[in-house]
């Protein structure tokens, strides 16, 4: 008993249960905790930066061909563009066939929109060229500053083949990397020894805030939306653990504290450094693991494609909105490439929705505000999804580049007979 109570995924279910129930019986006590969980998850961003620059960076500079790093980087981002188109017309199709918002008859000219007018705001700023101009960081130093996965990542690539040019010369910066590396991963250690903390302030203002009044109203959408995602991560992703070799019960076995800690915080931004860690740890060479998983929390957004899908077609529904074949192609065009800046802006999913509907035209925007109350409750599936999503990723782009430890790989997760040496 004592050895399940020092585990980290124990802590933090228990600290889930406790928040939960403080926020269900106590909702205006249980919204006063959000400072923890905001605490922690400005503890862990503020990590993510020098993280991935090491990490980064190391691995690049470790490279004896350039032209590999471009490989990789493509390999992933073909993989990303097929994964998350699924993930759209899976979602398109689920809640075509559920129809979660048929019925409710929403007059949306009757919306009060005001409680959205940040979101619709920041909607109005993204656009493909937005986009990428975003990706350069004002200056060098600029982009640890900010919390933009992509800046960072930017910047660590330059540097990082710049490194791998200098020859010997460069041998004493690519060591103190390694020795930085080393101290920052400790630091992640530290941090998450208040997990269980984040995890119980997140959930009580969670359901304090949001709880009891939102499932009621809106408790279909919510049941269709977590049956979609459940079905998404064991047909999809089990099909794709399948054909790498792994299983996917024991992958999601082996990262269970970050599949809590995601749940609680309802941000995958708080255990993207032990993602990192975990994944080298599987046998994934640390170069591919430091591209692939950063460039996934930008376009591998698979949960955040099943929510925008989602949430899009469903508002088409209770505004009795009508959205033929033809406007759900527009709609599936348009989410190809919205869905892509989820992660760049503040806001996430939700902004990304706002600037969808206002790309499309069709569907009133001022009715997202109807979700605008279960969106937190919505994250704990669509971030879980982008977890278990990014994890897959880098194990698939590790086998596809055989750049991976298979006999390390198969003795932690593998399915089937073991690979030969």
């Amino acid at each position: 008993m004592l050895r399940l109570v020092r585990q980290l995924w124990f802590q933090v279910l228990a600290a889930t249960v406790i928040g939960i129930l403080l926020g269900h019986f106590r909702p205006d006590l249980g919204a006063q905790m959000k400072p923890f969980g905001d605490g922690f998850i400005a503890l862990v961003r503020m990590l993510i930066a020098p993280v991935i620059f090491c990490t980064v960076v190391h691995g690049i500079a470790r490279m004896d061909n350039m032209a590999r790093v471009g490989r990789v980087a493509l390999k992933a981002l073909v993989y990303f563009e097929v994964v998350t188109t699924l993930a759209l017309v899976f979602a398109l199709t689920a809640v075509n066939l559920w129809k979660p918002g048929v019925g409710m008859n929403i007059d949306a000219g009757a919306i009060d929109a005001s409680a959205i007018a940040d979101y619709t705001a920041q909607a109005k700023a993204q656009g493909v060229a937005p986009f990428l101009l975003h990706i350069i960081p004002t200056t060098f130093a600029g982009a640890f500053t900010q919390p933009d996965v992509l800046q960072v990542l930017f910047v660590s690539v330059l540097f990082g083949v710049a490194l791998s040019m200098a020859g010997m010369r460069g041998k004493p910066v690519l060591d103190l990397v390694e020795s930085l590396s080393g101290v920052f991963f400790r630091i992640v250690g530290f941090v998450m020894w208040a997990a269980p903390l984040g995890a119980f302030g997140s959930i009580a203002f969670t359901v304090g805030r949001f709880g009891a009044a939102s499932l009621l109203t809106l408790g279909n959408l919510l049941l269709e939306f977590y049956v979609v995602s459940a079905v998404f991560v064991v047909v999809v992703f089990g099909v794709i653990a399948r054909l790498v070799g792994v299983s996917l019960i024991k992958l999601m076995a082996y990262i269970r504290d970050e599949i809590v800690v995601v749940a609680a915080t309802t941000s995958s931004e708080t255990v993207l450094p032990r993602v990192i860690q975990k994944m080298e740890a599987l046998g994934c060479e640390e170069s591919v693991v430091g591209l692939v998983v950063p460039t996934g929390y930008s376009f591998n957004l698979d949960g955040t494609c099943l929510y925008l899908a989602t949430a899009a077609v469903f508002l088409a529904q209770a505004t009795n909105t009508p959205l033929d074949l033809t406007h759900q192609l527009v709609l599936l065009g348009v989410l190809l490439l919205t869905s892509k800046g989820a992660a760049g802006v503040a806001g996430a999913a939700f902004v990304v929705l706002a600037a969808t509907l206002s790309s499309v035209g069709t569907i009133p925007i001022a009715s997202i505000a109807l979700v605008l109350g279960i969106h937190r409750l919505m994250a704990e599936a669509l971030t879980f999804v982008n977890l278990v999503g990014n994890c897959l990723a880098v194990i698939v782009v590790s086998r596809w580049e055989k750049a991976v430890d298979r006999q390390k790989l198969h003795a932690l997760i593998g399915a089937g007979p073991a690979p030969t040496a």
